[in-house]
């Protein structure tokens, strides 16, 4: 399943434009990037991009595993139709003007046609995939990510291309992206099969306004996918007016938002609650395994620590007592007097301060997770407890977030732990909302 779509040998754009600024334009300059062989459709245009094109998907004499069709929507099955005769593999269906906006039976029609000619359907009403290990964007979004081990699902191009937009020049990437639009043909639950057994992927993450297609079914492939790779999403549509925006952008019944959570609970997915969310804990999850519950918090400044402490405490996270061993270590802190979790280092600790509690927490065998806090202060040494930061996570391999709290100060410090795989989330509450993301109960 999906061989064809996300490797392909060929692929045939119909609807290849010159026209700046279109779908057909900007998916025949994303095609040309590949190393893929490549036709061009149009029986407007000689040339596209200066390279031959074809009346029709008929007239090309090689074999084309997939086909994306970029066509007004009223001639789609007919173009579809010949994407049968052609013998094609697969086809991703841009166009829209279907179940989105009424225009069911038109939908029921395409997804006939893909089956009985054998062809894997994705769309229509999408903006279409990307494959960053072949270089293969099969999509109009106008940039390509970065290379990682990241799977993003969404019903949403919009959001893909924001997401895409923000991971770049940023130490997370892609594997595979999917714009799915309507479903009509390969849903949801056959993605998450595809990507369960892929060697490129790690996370999965969704972006998911409704459940188009058997219910069931995708309880029951999620709850297996999810215990081979950790599955998040951001699903909208939960008040009144978002389900009905739901139905009007990609005809999905957005339906009971409680619902839909017991059903991301029991299948074992991770829920977030905003876009930031989703990336931040997608990106912790491409970095590290999911952990224990227990988090042990170190910050030089107590406001910090107490404000860390509400917030896991509110999401079922524990914060485990030191242990005799672990204040026998913490002796060597003189100037530190109060010695808890979170062990607040005071202000005018320097680097040296935080590698000794850094690394008295982290042999802590119950505390499973270090939550490293850092505020401004004239004598603070940013760079030089980044350093001991990626020292002492190679040593311990446990899982360590940062809030290196801040702005230009921080920047370079950030940037190391960043290029090193230790994620930095700025702001207190978010940094504990990936830490209780991160963690699961034995």
């Amino acid at each position: 399943m999906l061989k064809y779509i996300f490797n392909p040998k060929s692929v045939a754009l119909i609807g290849a434009s010159n026209e700046p600024k279109t779908v057909g334009s900007g998916i025949a300059s994303n095609l040309l990037k590949s190393k893929k062989k490549i036709f061009f459709v149009n029986p407007n245009s000689k040339k596209v991009f200066g390279k031959k094109t074809y009346s029709s998907v008929l007239e090309i004499k090689e074999g084309v595993d997939l086909a994306i069709i970029a066509v007004p929507g009223k001639i789609v099955n007919f173009v579809a139709s010949q994407c049968v005769e052609k013998k094609v593999k697969g086809i991703i269906v841009i166009s829209a003007g279907f179940s989105e906006v009424g225009n069911t039976e038109e939908e029921v029609n395409l997804r006939k046609i893909a089956q009985e000619g054998n062809m894997e359907l994705i769309g229509p009403n999408c903006l279409g995939i990307i494959n960053t290990k072949d270089n293969l964007n099969a999509s109009f979004a106008p940039l390509t990510p970065s290379k990682g081990n990241i799977a993003l699902l969404s019903q949403s191009g919009a959001i893909l291309d924001a997401i895409i937009d923000i991971s770049k020049n940023k130490s997370y990437g892609f594997s595979k992206i999917v714009s799915y639009g309507n479903e009509a043909g390969v849903d949801l639950s056959d993605y998450l099969e595809y990507l369960a057994t892929d060697k490129e992927t790690k996370v999965i993450m969704m972006y998911l306004e409704g459940i188009n297609k058997n219910g069931r079914k995708f309880l029951e492939v999620a709850s297996r996918v999810s215990k081979i790779k950790p599955i998040v999403v951001l699903k909208s549509g939960k008040t009144e007016s978002g389900k009905s925006a739901a139905l009007t952008h990609t005809g999905s019944l957005a339906g009971n938002s409680k619902i839909y959570s017991s059903v991301f609970k029991q299948a074992g997915i991770i829920e977030v609650d905003s876009l930031e969310e989703l990336l931040n804990t997608s990106k912790a999850l491409s970095f590290y395994n999911r952990s224990q519950n227990g988090v042990g918090i170190i910050t030089n400044g107590g406001g910090f620590g107490v404000l860390a402490v509400d917030y896991l405490d509110l999401d079922g996270v524990k914060i485990p007592k030191l242990k005799k061993e672990t204040l026998n270590k913490l002796e060597a802190l003189e100037k530190v007097k109060t010695k808890n979790n979170p062990l607040d280092v005071l202000g005018d600790a320097l680097a040296d301060r935080y590698e000794i509690a850094i690394e008295a927490l982290l042999q802590q065998k119950n505390i499973h997770t270090l939550f490293i806090i850092q505020g401004m202060q004239m004598m603070t040494e940013p760079e030089k407890t980044a350093k001991i930061i990626i020292k002492l996570r190679k040593k311990y391999n446990k899982p360590i977030i940062c809030s290196f709290v801040g702005g230009d100060f921080f920047k370079k410090a950030i940037d190391m732990l960043e290029k090193n795989k230790i994620p930095n989330v700025e702001e207190i509450k978010r940094a504990t909302k990936v830490i209780k993301n991160l963690t699961y109960e034995k």
